[in-house]
């Protein structure tokens, strides 16, 4: 009788993070068309930020986070290349350090201890006060994701009542542009 050899069980390929820059022609549809192939073939998208970058070639920059194995990361990027008013499709995480930060707008309410908590907190993370009533304030507080996840995380258990963040704006450390 012959055995077959044991094979041992394949490990999945682990979720990593990516952060995407894609220059685009600044027309219409563009960016539905760049969210529809990401969301026709399943994938997510983490945080997403786009905005006219140079106004004489009408030329915007889409900055998009998201997961997935290596494969499915490539797959992503092979096609966005071919959509048609893409210029250029860079991974950040992977060209090396690209600088990223996200600006925050983080709603705090509380009353005597708290209030100083909270004004302690926001001057240790660098927040800027850009309004205050007696009963709450608004913080606004740009840096790296993690930093401003430590933050919201550390405001909730002071009163935290309300978030808006931008998603992630990033570009390239270096001489060469994109």
């Amino acid at each position: 009788m012959l055995m077959k050899p044991i094979q041992p069980a394949r490990t999945p390929d682990p979720v990593e993070r990516h952060t995407l820059s894609i220059l685009v022609d600044n027309e219409p549809g563009v960016l539905a068309r760049v969210i529809g192939l990401f969301s026709g073939r399943g994938y997510n998208i983490d945080t997403l930020t786009v905005s006219e970058t140079e106004q004489e070639r009408h030329v915007s920059r889409i900055t998009i986070v998201t997961t997935g194995t290596p494969m499915v990361i490539d797959q992503i990027k092979h096609q966005l290349e071919r959509l048609v008013p893409v210029h250029r499709v860079a991974d950040l995480t992977v060209a090396g350090e690209a600088i990223e930060r996200e600006l925050a707008l983080v709603k705090v309410a509380g009353h005597g201890e708290a209030r100083v908590e909270a004004l302690r907190l926001a001057q240790a993370f660098g927040a800027r006060t850009v309004d205050a009533t007696l009963e709450s304030f608004v913080f606004e507080l740009t840096g790296s994701t993690s930093e401003i996840d430590r933050f919201i995380g550390l405001m909730s258990s002071i009163g935290l009542v309300e978030i808006s963040r931008t998603g992630v704006a990033a570009i390239s450390r270096g001489a060469e542009g994109m």
